[in-house]
């Protein structure tokens, strides 16, 4: 699988600015053989929560959708297309919509862990999703997340256990948080011995916050295969190799040790 990713920084509020911005990336540095596209967080408005109910789209009747289908039929690729807030009824979500290559939205899923931390309140103007969303992409079972959600390693168990192969973790995540990013992304890779793709929005927000700006592409054993880094726009491209991913699987059998509970014992020292 040829898999690229776009690292992005996105114009607050402006969605048809962002939509161009990724039409220019995509023409420049997406190669015609390219299985999957990667998109990353809320890139058609930034990460600006106040921002998100007037950016909001129905899912059946989405321009944004339209145009992702349009760049999945033009490259004959698969679409993830990071995450845009759409609108259910009086409902609003931080969405990951997934268009495969004749352009139709095969699937959806929606952030199941909100941020609302250090002056951020994203609770408070989407709903959570209520579980995660394994996709079949040509045969491999991908994984779906979205920024916050790295935080938890059991939604990321829960996909290896059910058979993932690949894992994707599109954000746009704070320049001041460096550590849980670079930390939290090589080791959901490694302990789940599959393929991670952390991609996260570049450059400035607002209010004098930035973006990390540094997205990878982490195999099996946690080391980064692909990387943009600092605060560059473009593409980071990777060819995984499943059968060497199973071959190291057979030969450290990790998932196999995993015990059905943990029961913690607590001794109290009298």
């Amino acid at each position: 699988m040829k898999i690229s990713a776009i690292q992005m920084c996105s114009k607050i509020g402006d969605k048809k600015s962002n939509i161009e911005k990724i039409s220019e990336l995509v023409k420049r540095d997406i190669d015609s053989d390219t299985d999957v596209i990667v998109l990353p967080e809320v890139w058609t408005v930034g990460w600006s929560p106040k921002n998100f109910q007037n950016s909001a789209e129905d899912i059946k009747n989405s321009e944004t959708i339209e145009f992702l289908s349009q760049i999945a039929n033009k490259y004959d690729s698969w679409i993830i297309g990071g995450s845009i807030i759409t609108k259910e009824g009086s409902n609003y979500y931080n969405t990951c919509p997934i268009i495969n290559r004749e352009g139709k939205l095969v699937t959806t899923y929606k952030k199941n862990h909100l941020f609302s931390y250090y002056g951020c309140d994203e609770g408070k103007f989407v709903t959570p999703g209520d579980h995660p969303v394994m996709v079949d992409i040509d045969g491999v079972k991908t994984g779906l997340t979205i920024c916050y959600d790295i935080r938890f390693p059991e939604i990321y168990r829960a996909y290896r256990k059910a058979g993932a192969d690949l894992l994707i973790n599109c954000a746009a995540w704070g320049l001041k948080k460096p550590i849980p990013w670079e930390c939290m992304t090589r080791a959901r890779a490694c302990e789940n011995q599959s393929y991670m793709v952390a991609l996260t929005q570049s450059g400035y927000i607002e209010n004098d916050e930035w973006n990390i700006g540094h997205s990878r592409i982490i195999d099996y054993k946690g080391e980064t295969i692909s990387e943009i880094k600092d605060q560059k726009e473009g593409a980071m491209t990777a060819t995984l190799d499943f059968d060497l991913m199973y071959e190291f699987r057979e030969k450290c059998k990790c998932i196999c040790d995993i015990k059905e509970q943990y029961e913690v014992k607590y001794e109290k020292n009298i």
